[in-house]
């Protein structure tokens, strides 16, 4: 004998509206100006060193990025440091961030994360920002180049292809030290087997017994790209790893007689005097007639006299300073500092809020005094 159900549909019995449930399951933006916190939800241990570290917000938030874009984390280490990760997740699930770091000797950041970060924990944030991004799923012929850790924004761009339709025409190319470094090895396969518009090969300087391996060995080079990749010279490259290995994929494409006008790069070297999002062409700088004004750096004690057009960031490092920085053009966040007194001219991209310029805080790299300034560094 079955029991009668009774449905009940609101009020007088009338089924909800397409409006109703629209806005009974809509889940706010997140606003970069307003939205600063994520918490940490799931933990995947990748390799053997790299970690892949999955947030949402406190309240469900829907994300809005473009695969390749990233993150600034302010970890509490050292005092406060600020690191730059690149969003690995899908920008098709907009639901949640991840982010994959691989465990850096003696890097305050990475070693903070790997050690301390949980499900619960709460970090503060700001972005997403960053330019290096491009629509896998266009009609374009696409190269991804990649090592190490620098395949994450390949991966978020890739799953992003994926969930949406399938890459058209996409080669995936990535470099590793040995098989048991290779990151999202297993995924990649997948992926490549269910859309045959993606291609994937691999390559690892070195193989050892304990580890299986049948793919490539070896540096990347002019020879080995070539049979991974026969046609790329028709293609539009995107290039992401350490610094040699970018300076090394360079040299081999200009070899080659690559246009690399069809050339993008990313890089956050934190330790490096210069570290663009994308290639720099050489360019001569005009003059820059001005006044001359001072910079004191209030922790420090240091003050420096600024040229007209430079950047308090060039002042404090010919004062010896090596405050930390990476884009250098005001995207990123990481530069950011407290103008104690003055008047600087700032034209940053993004990598500060408002609310911040309105507490008194700047981006050093893109801030040019109007007046003698005092900074907090």
């Amino acid at each position: 004998m079955s029991a009668n159900k009774t449905t009940t549909t609101g009020q007088g019995g009338d089924k909800p509206s397409e409006e109703m449930l629209t806005e009974a399951t809509r889940v706010p933006l997140w606003d970069p100006e307003h939205d600063d916190v994520l918490v940490c939800r799931q933990v995947r241990q990748e390799t053997h060193d790299v970690k892949t570290f999955v947030f949402s917000g406190r309240e469900p938030r829907d994300f809005r990025y473009s695969p390749g874009q990233f993150m600034t984390f302010e970890l509490p280490v050292e005092g406060m440091v600020t690191r730059c990760y690149t969003i690995s997740a899908s920008a098709a699930r907009p639901y949640r961030l991840e982010i994959t770091v691989k465990r850096v000797p003696g890097g305050p950041g990475s070693n903070w994360l790997h050690d301390y970060m949980v499900p619960g924990k709460e970090v503060n944030v700001s972005g997403p920002g960053g330019e290096f991004t491009t629509d896998a799923t266009s009609d374009e012929k696409l190269l991804f180049i990649s090592a190490g850790s620098g395949i994450t924004p390949m991966m978020s761009m890739t799953r992003t292809a994926c969930d949406l339709s399938e890459p058209t025409d996409l080669h995936f190319v990535h470099a590793a030290r040995t098989p048991s470094d290779l990151i999202f090895r297993d995924e990649l396969s997948l992926l490549a087997s269910q859309n045959p518009g993606l291609k994937v090969s691999l390559t690892c300087d070195s193989t050892s017994a304990s580890h299986s391996w049948t793919g490539f060995s070896g540096r990347l080079s002019l020879q080995m790209l070539s049979l991974m990749s026969p046609d790329f010279k028709d293609r539009k490259i995107f290039c992401c790893g350490p610094g040699r290995f970018m300076d090394g994929v360079r040299d081999m494409l200009r070899e080659a007689g690559f246009d690399m006008e069809k050339y993008y790069e990313e890089s956050f070297d934190f330790g490096a005097e210069t570290a663009g999002t994308f290639e720099e062409h050489s360019s001569v700088a005009p003059e820059i007639s001005g006044q001359t004004f001072r910079v004191s750096f209030s922790k420090t004690g240091h003050v420096v006299e600024c040229s007209p057009g430079m950047t308090i960031l060039s002042a404090a490092r010919e004062a010896g300073l090596l405050p930390l920085s990476s884009c250098q053009r005001g995207i990123c966040g990481t530069c950011k500092s407290k103008l104690n007194s003055g008047e600087v001219d700032m034209q940053h991209g993004g990598g500060i809020r408002q609310r911040e310029i309105d507490q008194g805080k700047i981006l050093i790299c893109c801030s040019t005094p109007l007046s003698d300034v005092e900074v907090e560094l």
